[in-house]
């Protein structure tokens, strides 16, 4: 266990305030989770600030504070100008540095990170590597699976977590990293040993401002001192620039012609997708993933060029791609035997949308695509008509709820529909009740068309105001379609 004089030692920039030789033994950011001897880190956010929780932190037992300013309580006190940009060097230490123990693989991206981190996982698996996984649904290892809060937790979760994964002898972990936890400082102390760029493209500008902002804070985790080697999509021109511009060893992958792992041939069967990788222009590998889409088809790729930088051999690749298991929320597709394909995924930007609309395209070219879409409450209001114009390539498009929060679900797909005034032989319908636009959807729907719920994927949760209730779209489908068999 460590003392405040230890800590002190991280941090040698902060003014050390009260007993030096208290004992820590937790730090955490949130005064609802302090335990008996834990430190508080007093952070500032957009709606609350730390400081104003102290109280309530010492009264569950807080010995020690990390305060960006003096307060006047008889506790001892670690004083520093930011405690975010100090708190991820701090607990990196206090728990002692646990991912330069590992083979860490971060994947940061506006699309497809997790299915990414799954497909790289399952080649760890299959080659006897003892796993972590970190990201938007899950964090797991051995017998531990605990539903995730945020994408990338905050540095304590964080390092907390590597921790316990060590001392259960994980040796690779693959985790996402959103770009929120980049800026806010929660990736900090953290060594990868790969980092993966998927793409990008316009998404949480309300938080970053501007794309440039929000690339800039991506390409922060390919920093050298941060990460060792990096694998870089060229699908956008982001991840292009990025590869010119890293001073780590990289390689790339994708559809452009230069491409280190180029994706070429990319085809479905009843089973996924099947495509090409060709490797250092010479090498040609014919690959399978149990997914559909050429997105998948890169990223896929990715994960093929992350495992040969970790010594993974191509048989093993090939079978751990194969037998990847089902993302949940990610292309998954809803069989009750009805004569229609219906398929809940997580898309929610213009680019992930068009591309799914592509791919069911390709899954049934003689049927109709009908779409259910809608766009988030408080979240990337200025992409809201841009993602009503992907939508409407749909040849049915309803527009309904997700997640609206606080704001009016009606604005909400007013916003949408201001995307789509442009846009030639639409068929757009408007349903607030998402449950009941997903039964439309399933009403109208005929044998070789395709159904696409999108924005939600995995979640199970719904809030309208300050109400949150029940609603898993996959289950919402599920009962459309049996009601719909049993008439």
């Amino acid at each position: 266990m460590l003392t405040l004089r230890d800590l002190h030692g991280l941090v040698p920039s902060a003014r050390l305030v009260g007993d030096p030789s208290v004992a820590i033994a937790d730090i955490t950011l949130d005064s609802r989770s302090v335990s008996p001897g834990a430190m508080f880190c007093a952070t500032r956010g957009s709606r609350f600030d730390g400081h104003d929780f102290v109280s309530d932190a010492i009264a569950r037992g807080a010995v020690a504070l990390l305060v960006q300013h003096e307060v006047a309580l008889d506790i001892p006190q670690l004083v520093v100008p930011s405690v975010r940009h100090a708190i991820g060097g701090l607990v990196a230490g206090f728990f002692g540095r646990p991912s330069e123990r590992l083979d860490l693989v971060g994947i940061t991206g506006t699309n497809g990170k997790t299915t990414t981190s799954y497909f790289i996982d399952s080649i760890l698996s299959l080659a006897g590597r003892r796993t972590g996984l970190i990201g938007t649904i899950e964090a797991r290892f051995g017998d531990s699976n605990r539903p995730s809060m945020f994408t990338t937790p905050e540095a304590p979760e964080l390092h907390r977590l590597l921790r316990q994964m060590v001392d259960d002898g994980v040796d690779s972990v693959v985790m996402e990293v959103s770009s929120h936890g980049i800026d806010q400082h929660r990736i900090d102390g953290t060594s990868f040993r790969i980092g993966v760029f998927t793409n990008l493209s316009p998404e949480h500008l309300d938080y970053h401002g501007t794309i440039e902002q929000y690339y800039a804070a991506k390409a922060q985790l390919f920093l050298p001192e941060r990460t060792k080697q990096a694998v870089i999509g060229t699908d956008t021109e982001w991840g292009v620039r990025l590869a010119t511009q890293v001073r780590i060893p990289a390689v790339t992958y994708g559809p452009a012609p230069f491409s280190d792992y180029r994706v070429e041939d990319v085809r479905y069967d009843e089973y996924g997708t099947i495509f090409t990788v060709v490797v250092g222009g010479r090498r040609r590998w014919r690959l399978r993933v149990p997914i559909y889409g050429i997105h998948n088809a890169y990223n896929a790729a990715a994960a093929v060029a992350v495992a040969e930088a970790l010594g993974i051999e191509g048989d093993t690749i090939e079978r751990g791609l194969a037998e990847c298991h089902q993302v949940a929320g990610r292309f998954q597709r809803i069989d009750a035997g009805q004569p229609f394909t219906v398929v809940v995924d997580y898309a929610h930007t213009p680019d992930s949308l068009r591309a799914l609309i592509a791919t069911a395209r390709a899954l049934s070219p003689k049927g109709r695509v009908i779409l259910v879409a809608g766009a988030r409450g408080r979240r990337d209001r200025l992409k809201r008509p841009e993602l009503g114009r992907a939508a409407a390539t749909a040849d049915v498009a309803i527009l309904t709820a997700d997640n609206p929060g606080d704001e009016d679900p009606g604005e909400i797909v007013a916003q949408l529909l201001a995307g789509t005034l442009d846009v030639d032989h639409k068929q757009i319908i408007v349903e607030l009740d998402r449950r009941g636009a997903i039964g439309h959807a399933i009403e109208i729907a005929e044998e070789s068309d395709v159904v696409l719920i999108v924005g939600r994927g995995h979640e199970q949760t719904f809030r309208v105001g300050q109400t949150v209730y029940r609603l898993d779209d996959r289950e919402a489908a599920r009962e459309a379609i049996l009601a719909k068999l049993a008439r």
